[in-house]
């Protein structure tokens, strides 16, 4: 179970390293957020590699790719909520 969760984690790492990379751009996350989306798009190419072919998993390709789409999420969702901010304090 050890042996489980010390790969889990490094993996996510990776993953989530990678995903960072592919996304141009500043992006203050820190280590364990980037684990954390690391295993949250390997938990969904993982879902979607089942979903579309049968048993096999989806690869650390699409991982990375799923990993990317997170990271891309979390960005949009910060940017909305600092222009939101930004134009509240503007007109007051």
């Amino acid at each position: 179970m050890i042996t489980f969760i010390i790969l889990l984690v490094f993996t996510g790492l990776i993953v989530g390293a990678l995903g960072r990379l592919a996304i141009p751009g500043r992006d203050p996350m820190s280590i364990g957020q980037t684990i954390l989306v690391g295993i949250g798009g390997s938990l969904i190419a993982g879902l979607i590699g089942r979903l579309l072919f049968g048993g096999r998993g989806g690869g650390f390709i699409l991982a990375v790719v799923c990993s990317a789409a997170i990271v891309y999420l979390i960005r949009r969702t910060r940017e909305r909520h600092v222009a939101g901010r930004t134009t509240a304090t503007r007109w007051r």
